[in-house]
């Protein structure tokens, strides 16, 4: 089990949630631990809403394919261009979340089930 896993809980993660004075980081990581590791139900409502915030804060931001899994997968170009940052700091980025979370992010054409 990974370092990132072992450091909440969901009883933890829910309270950092509901803390009006917790800082941004703090809310932020509590919530990725939830996405990855809480219980079904706040995984799909986590998920919701994060779909929407894309929606409305990267409208021009698209899926280009779902996981195995069904997640929604973005293209790395289309990241770095809507977040103004160098596709290799997008990568970067990714590798540093696949490493911490022991998860994948970054996914090969072959595994990716193409939206038509």
């Amino acid at each position: 089990m990974n370092d990132f896993k072992k450091q909440w809980d969901t009883a933890m993660a829910m309270a950092v949630l509901a803390n009006k004075n917790v800082d941004s980081a703090t809310w932020a990581e509590a919530v990725e631990w939830l996405m990855l590791y809480g219980p079904p139900s706040i995984q799909e409502t986590l998920s919701q809403a994060s779909s929407a915030a894309t929606s409305t804060h990267f409208p021009g931001l698209k899926p280009s394919g779902y996981s195995p899994d069904g997640k929604p997968l973005y293209d790395v170009q289309a990241l770095a261009q809507a977040l103004d940052i160098s596709v290799e700091e997008v990568l970067t980025k990714l590798k540093a979340k696949e490493e911490q979370q022991e998860t994948s992010h970054l996914f090969g054409q072959e595994d990716v089930l193409k939206i038509q």
